[in-house]
């Protein structure tokens, strides 16, 4: 039996975590701590477990074996470092930290001491993503020049993102650093490494940060990606579009098509899909128990932040950033 602690419900995702853990057979959170004390304790009387104020006391509790990172983004750093200097198993939400630095002295800790780490990245486990990545690996679309990958919702036109969601100081962004990271690691996915980016970043409804977003990256392969999205969208189609000299893989909704050139290039239904793979919670607790691969590990995690660091420098300054390699 994995026993986790909680470190925070401040993120949103944070009690979804919470239910999936209480869902599975090998796994029970056995204490919560947050750098709110009230709403922690609150949170652990709600599920019935212990509640630890001190941070440090709280990682280094007997009766923990790994915790679940769901504290500000702002706060990764001490949080994550603190986890895996007491050797306990990390699994925590996207991003990693605001700064390249601030993941190098996280990347540093965890690979130290040796603990299993995973990230959050649950595009990745989609079939159409795996789908494009095995047509791309196999050569069926032939040189891959345009990916189009809009992601977006209404969360601040809708009112339902908590007040605590535009405290630039805990969050570190807006939207593209919580909905733009799905799109971006998937682009890296499928493209490579970035070698350069330039953002436009609106600020229009929401209290601070961006809430309407668009990064565009060039990669080194020289393919393109442009990465859209939005706090303020309800009618969001969640448009995908990858494009290559022989082939091509579109999508709307749940609905995908793609076209090759030995079929007539006419649009059609995939003949079949890769399998999804394990939610990255599941496949973190597997990583634990039984030693099997986490593919979202931590060099995927510093990538993230690297090409989000440079998105968010493209918009402060108007220009387009070149990406250090």
């Amino acid at each position: 039996m994995v026993r986790i602690l909680m470190l925070s419900k401040w993120h949103v995702h944070a009690e979804g975590y919470a239910k999936f853990i209480a869902a599975q057979p090998d796994a029970e959170i056995t204490c919560v701590w947050d750098e709110d004390p009230v709403r922690g304790a609150n949170w652990a009387k709600d599920m019935g477990v212990a509640f630890e104020a001190d941070l440090y006391k709280a990682v280094g509790r007997e009766d923990v074996d790994a915790v679940v990172v769901d504290a500000p983004t702002t706060a990764h750093r001490e949080v994550i470092v603190a986890a895996a200097k007491a050797g306990k198993h990390i699994f925590t939400e996207k991003a990693l930290a605001v700064t390249l630095e601030e993941c190098e002295a996280i990347a540093h800790a965890v690979t130290e001491s040796g603990v299993t780490f995973c990230i959050s990245y649950p595009h990745l486990c989609n079939p159409l993503y795996l789908l494009c990545k095995q047509l791309i690996d196999h050569k069926q679309l032939g040189a891959i020049h345009y990916l189009r990958f809009r992601n977006a919702h209404n969360g601040t036109l809708g009112g339902w993102l908590p007040p605590h969601w535009y405290d630039m100081e805990k969050s570190g962004g807006g939207a593209m650093m919580d909905l733009g990271c799905h799109p971006l690691y998937v682009a890296a996915y499928l493209l490579g490494k970035p070698g350069r980016v330039a953002s436009v970043f609106n600020t229009t409804l929401a209290p601070a940060g961006d809430d309407n977003a668009v990064s565009v990256v060039e990669f080194e392969n020289k393919a393109i990606a442009v990465v859209e999205t939005s706090f303020i969208s309800p009618f969001d189609a969640g448009c995908f579009e990858l494009l290559g000299t022989e082939g091509a893989v579109i999508s709307m909704g749940t609905d995908i098509k793609i076209r090759t050139k030995g079929n007539n290039q006419a649009w059609r239904a995939p003949d079949a899909l890769p399998e999804k793979l394990p939610d990255p919670l599941r496949m973190w607790l597997d990583g634990i128990t039984r030693g099997t691969p986490i593919l979202f590990d931590i060099n995927m995690a510093l990538a993230l932040t690297q090409l989000l660091e440079n998105a968010y420098r493209s918009d402060e300054t108007q220009e387009i950033v070149t990406i250090k390699k």
